[in-house]
């Protein structure tokens, strides 16, 4: 699976787990480490941790392993790394405190566009 389409899937999965603020943060052109960041938070150490677990089950699923996981003793911020994305999954107070956004800048914010509203819903 390619890079953006495996950030992508990962977004979708955070979002219908009903994360907050996801992103999806281009980071190729500024480090080694990885392709992509996917950056989201949940409303409780137990929904960040659900969510973390939710995205390891979908993409086993498609066949994708994690290559290492970090946090889920603390559960206040959970990185799932797949090589050429890394996730992190904050509880809301941790990701305010270490501000990935602010730390990576420069990196190029992707437009990912989850479901649209179902029809008769308020805009």
């Amino acid at each position: 699976m390619e890079s953006l389409q495996l950030a992508t899937s990962i977004a979708k999965v955070l979002d219908t787990k009903k994360a907050a603020n996801v992103k999806v943060l281009k980071v190729r052109d500024l480090t080694v480490l990885t392709d992509y960041f996917v950056i989201a938070n949940g409303t409780s150490t137990t929904h960040v941790k659900s969510l973390a677990e939710e995205v390891e089950f979908q993409l086993e699923q498609q066949g994708v392993k994690t290559l290492r996981t970090e946090g889920y003793d603390a559960k206040n911020w959970i990185l799932l790394d797949y090589g050429t994305v890394i996730v992190h999954v904050f509880y809301p107070q941790a990701r305010e405190f270490y501000d990935l956004e602010h730390l990576w800048a420069d990196a190029e914010e992707c437009d990912i566009r989850f479901d649209a509203p179902e029809s008769g819903a308020e805009e």
